[in-house]
């Protein structure tokens, strides 16, 4: 016996909702306005094929989203980097919230198996079109705002950003070791000194291991792709070892 459109209608609701409880549990997330979750992941070309329903596209999270991420991004910057300028904090900020890093975020999660979209974008790749995942990014973030308040977005980050931030994903538009020279002239004599500690992997995928002493005091140890990342990525994490002290 053939379903009627009703029916149709009713057992792809069912799918979607079942969809999005399983997204919950995969995040471990879990909202209490769940349309406002769907609406996050609800593209405009959707809505336009599905006019008889009150559907809402995820424009204004997206817009809403935008703004949580720069506040929340700000102020995990402000707080843990205290050394570094204004100026350097906002290219930071400005390469963690780009459309390159928000696909990132939304590929690790795999946004795009859940967003809604008509069939004239699904068959045009829009799933894994980077500007429509970075909208989507936004509008999760938007929703989850609305839905728990700023302490949950902040707790999402910490678990899906934030770790990027202090392994050194963003050091490309940082200068760490003039930084920690800056840090180490303020209230110490000496010289730092970069040590390469080890050098593993193929020619091809080549890993460095570097330390960064003061007065032979190891104050961190990086890897990188090279010499001068693994230089970096140690300068930032004796950066983070030093603010904490001076924060404890």
């Amino acid at each position: 016996m053939r379903k009627t459109n009703r029916e149709k209608e009713k057992i792809a609701a069912a799918l979607i909702i079942e969809k999005f409880k399983q997204f919950q549990e995969g995040i471990n997330i879990h909202f209490s306005n769940t349309k406002l979750l769907i609406q996050a992941f609800t593209h405009s070309s959707y809505v336009n094929e599905h006019r008889k329903k009150t559907h809402q596209d995820n424009e204004r999270l997206e817009f809403l989203g935008d703004a949580v991420l720069e506040l929340t991004v700000s102020q995990y910057l402000y707080k843990h980097y205290p050394t570094i300028s204004e100026g350097k904090l906002t290219k930071l900020r400005a390469a963690i919230v780009c459309e390159p890093s928000l696909v990132t975020f939304a590929n690790e999660l795999n946004f795009g198996e859940y967003i809604l979209l008509g069939k004239g974008e699904e068959m045009t790749g829009g799933r894994t079109r980077p500007a429509l995942l970075a909208d989507v990014f936004e509008a999760f973030i938007g929703a989850l705002y609305l839905d728990q308040g700023l302490e949950t977005v902040i707790h999402f980050l910490e678990r899906i950003v934030f770790p990027k931030v202090n392994e050194g994903a963003f050091s490309h538009v940082m200068d760490f070791k003039s930084q920690l020279q800056e840090f180490v002239q303020k209230d110490s004599s000496g010289v730092l000194e970069y040590t390469v500690l080890d050098e593993r992997g193929p020619a091809h995928n080549r890993e460095f291991v570097s330390r960064v002493s003061l007065n032979n005091m190891e104050l961190g140890i990086g890897v990188g792709r090279s010499k001068k990342e693994a230089e970096q990525h140690a300068a930032q994490i004796a950066l983070s070892t030093l603010n904490k002290n001076l924060q404890s």
